[in-house]
């Protein structure tokens, strides 16, 4: 049974490897038969050196829309970010037609189908890695990558075979493996802006990291 496109990147628009998620999907597709409704793919293009990991699609957000953190809050503060560091061109409109292009970066999520309650299970973490590692094998350019949460750490860590003992989870927190630094940071969520847990500032200030890192090489 086929799960993916022909690079292997990608989880087919009907990938069946986790049964409650596509049991959700199908549920989304009844009520909002317009929507995306499928593995979001990644965006972005193949001479990316930064990655950015997300953990996965919001249902009205990302799934909806069928492009990474746009049509939700989420979205607002990361791509007006990538903006201010140069990572991003043109206007956000949380519209995948708004024409906004990223310039050597690409987003990817740690889980590709919207989970309920936004909340993806350890074995749906673990089924769609093979996407995240096949996604970054794809980008020759590779230097760095930003992971937004926990989940989308670990991810990262598994992709690249990296002990998750020896680099712990910490916003604001770098972490070399191999030829890739890993730079931590709290999801941009509206659940973590609005509690305080993080800031603008705090979130430019790991973007700000990446431009450095990135420019001295």
């Amino acid at each position: 049974m086929p799960i993916s496109d022909s690079r292997g990147d990608e989880p087919g628009r009907d990938c069946p490897l986790c049964p409650r998620l596509v049991q959700y999907r199908h549920e989304q597709r009844k009520l909002h038969p317009d929507w995306f409704n499928a593995p979001v793919p990644a965006f972005g293009g193949d001479d990316a050196r930064l990655l950015i990991a997300g953990l996965a699609p919001g249902v009205a957000g990302a799934n909806r829309t069928g492009r990474p953190f746009t049509g939700d809050y989420a979205g607002e503060l990361l791509y007006g970010t990538l903006i201010h560091f140069g990572f991003a061109k043109g206007v956000f409109r949380a519209d995948p037609k708004d024409g906004l292009t990223l310039s050597g970066t690409m987003i990817a999520n740690a889980v590709r189908c919207v989970p309920p309650q936004n909340k993806p299970l350890p074995i749906e973490i673990k089924n769609c890695n093979g996407f995240l590692r096949a996604r970054m094998d794809a980008l020759p350019r590779l230097k760095a990558v930003v992971a937004l949460g926990r989940i989308a750490h670990d991810g990262v860590l598994t992709a690249l075979t990296a002990k998750k003992s020896a680099h712990p989870f910490s916003h604001g927190c770098e972490h070399q493996i191999g030829d890739v630094r890993l730079f931590d940071s709290y999801h941009c969520s509206r659940y973590n802006t609005n509690t305080g847990v993080l800031t603008q500032k705090m979130f430019r200030a790991v973007f700000g990291r990446v431009r450095e890192y990135l420019d001295s090489l």
